[in-house]
């Protein structure tokens, strides 16, 4: 393994698959990713073409020690790399990827991205977990 190599260093997991809200405000909710065996994470979001000229795209992360999240709650600024305020987003946002890192001390995580406004276009998304820091390498997840 050379010193560049991250490939057997990270787990990518499909938080929500490409969507694409058509006029409508509909809050996108990720799968919720179980950290275990991992020491860091965080959120992958990306934007394709934003149609509609007022939309605003708020991200919320979430965390808990249950795995379905029945003891979910919002995650603390403290804990989260930028905080959630900087990496919302809107309608001249196009093609460009958020990311946002948890740093908390909870196992299972979820994010949801929810416009406002998306009244008369088109909105595609989509999210990605991204694990890394396995404590066993490498690691034999999703490549």
């Amino acid at each position: 393994m050379t010193m560049r190599e991250m490939v057997n260093n990270i787990s990518v997991i499909n938080g929500f698959p490409p969507v694409v809200l058509t006029n409508v405000d509909t809050a996108q909710v990720s799968a919720i990713i179980d950290t275990q065996g991992f020491d860091s994470a965080a959120f992958l979001i990306h934007t394709g073409t934003l149609t509609d000229a007022d939309a605003t795209f708020v991200v919320l992360v979430e965390d808990g020690d249950d795995s379905g999240l029945s003891d979910n709650a919002a995650v603390a600024d403290i804990f989260l790399e930028p905080v959630e305020a900087t990496v919302n987003f809107d309608f001249g946002d196009d093609l460009i990827v958020r990311k946002i890192a948890y740093t908390g001390p909870k196992r299972y995580l979820r994010c949801t991205v929810t416009p406002t406004g998306n009244n008369a276009g088109a909105a595609p998304l989509s999210c990605m977990a991204l694990l890394g820091r396995p404590h066993e390498q490498p690691d034999a997840g999703n490549a």
